[in-house]
């Protein structure tokens, strides 16, 4: 039934852009003034890039003439490889009614609400995300694929796997007559106590759709419960996950803040750890032992520490662990890149309005790491961290996920905010007003 509601509230939401569009061009020639070689780093001199059936087919310096295709011109501007975002939650937004709305609002509600935060999302600039954390995520991602709504490409996590008051237990804060009422979480509904639990929880996020395994490896941040940093999970629960998810091809990220957490998860074998606030030398030594990835979402950090200041905006449970972790994760980011922690863009939107993912590259700069290396982190580190080897760079014969701003986003990374041009699979979302005339 829940499966049904989504698939009409998507549906539904979907009815005014479901009108016959013309069919693309053939071939499109995008005249980029200049070009961001995510492998380098670097940004080149003025280039054409031929896109035909949502691939790349060639990238050719300079301005070509191609009689057979149309051109897109975006003269003044960088042409970079699409934005990935790999920690999104398309399914919310933080506001003063979010603990409450779980109690008013049906799934149903949440899908009609997604289907706008994904299109801000590509608008944005980001063409992929990585949704870690829950369940409109997966038929969000149909959704978007079948070409019902517009959005980024969606590798959704589904209902995140959590422990007994873990962050992702879903009853936290529910009084004892509702919590005697539906009973205890078990794997199904993402809550686990053992190795066997933990496997099953692994196995029913398979039968769900999920394309990758979130864990709350620590307290959070927004969950109603009193810790933010205590390990919730034992290495040998942390291992049956990752070895059962390895099983159906996935790769695991954890939500750590606390160092205990953060060094179980490490030694459990996950991909990525993500937030992970109180870092110190130790876990950056044992990340780079392990070949771990950092995502820092910075954002969130801000974003959670700012409205702390806020009478009434979160309730008294989270309001100082918002106040304490949220402020501290810049600092830890800078740590984290000055030590040869491998790192890539994560802003934990949901937590902030989704939209404005594009000011992480903003706060990571900030932190010291440098322009060129926070747009690899969006791009090919990010392709890197999913497995997928089909994107993040503009190649021929990778997929036509382009994204254009006015300037040089290296030389001044605030060009990010000013994104003039979307590409995904081919399809332009977004284009200049005006096109100048090809020359």
């Amino acid at each position: 039934m829940t499966k049904r509601l989504f698939a009409l509230a998507l549906a539904a939401a979907s009815l005014p852009v479901t009108a016959a569009e013309p069919a693309p061009p053939a071939t499109l020639a995008l005249h980029c003034g200049q070009l961001f070689d995510a492998r380098s780093g670097k940004v080149l001199g003025e280039h054409t890039v031929l896109v035909r059936d949502g691939r790349i087919a060639e990238v050719i310096p300079g301005r070509a003439k191609l009689a057979d295709a149309e051109s897109i011109v975006l003269n003044d501007h960088t042409c970079t490889p699409g934005w990935t975002d790999l920690h999104v939650h398309l399914g919310s937004e933080s506001s003063p009614q979010s603990y409450s709305e779980g109690f008013r609002l049906d799934p149903v509600d949440y899908a009609f609400r997604s289907v706008g935060f994904a299109e801000k999302t590509l608008m944005a600039g980001f063409t992929s995300v990585r949704d870690l954390g829950g369940d409109v995520a997966p038929h969000l991602r149909d959704a978007v694929s079948q070409g019902l709504v517009k959005g980024p490409r969606i590798f959704a996590a589904g209902k995140s796997i959590a422990t007994t008051g873990g962050h992702a237990d879903p009853t936290n804060g529910y009084n004892d007559r509702l919590s005697h009422l539906l009973g205890p979480p078990g794997p199904t509904e993402g809550v686990i106590n053992s190795p066997d639990e933990a496997r099953q929880a692994v196995r029913q996020r398979y039968k769900d759709g999920s394309d990758v395994i979130k864990i709350t490896a620590t307290g959070g941040v927004l969950s109603y419960a009193k810790s933010g940093d205590a390990p919730q999970f034992v290495v040998d629960e942390i291992k049956a996950i990752v070895d059962t998810a390895r099983d159906y091809g996935f790769r695991v990220a954890a939500h750590a803040h606390g160092k205990e957490g953060m060094r179980r998860a490490i030694l459990g074998g996950v991909t990525s750890i993500e937030h992970g606030t109180y870092m110190d030398d130790e876990i950056m030594r044992l990340m780079k032992q392990h070949g771990t990835w950092y995502v820092p979402t910075i954002y969130a950090g801000r974003f959670v520490a700012d409205k702390a200041k806020i009478d009434g905006y979160f309730p008294p449970v989270v309001r100082p662990k918002a106040q304490r972790i949220g402020a501290l994760i810049q600092q830890t980011a800078s740590n984290a890149y000055r030590n040869g922690v491998k790192i890539a863009f994560g802003t934990d939107m949901g937590v902030g309005p989704h939209g404005d993912n594009a000011r992480e590259f903003l706060y990571m700069v900030e932190a010291g790491i440098p322009a060129d290396v926070a747009l690899q982190a969006a791009t090919i580190r990010a392709a890197e961290v999913l497995g997928v080897d089909d994107q993040g760079v503009i190649e021929p014969g990778k997929r036509a996920d382009i994204v254009a701003v006015p300037g040089d986003p290296v030389a001044d990374i605030n060009a990010v905010l000013k994104v003039d041009f979307v590409m995904k699979d081919g399809k332009v979302y977004r284009r200049p007003h005006l096109d100048a005339p090809a020359r």
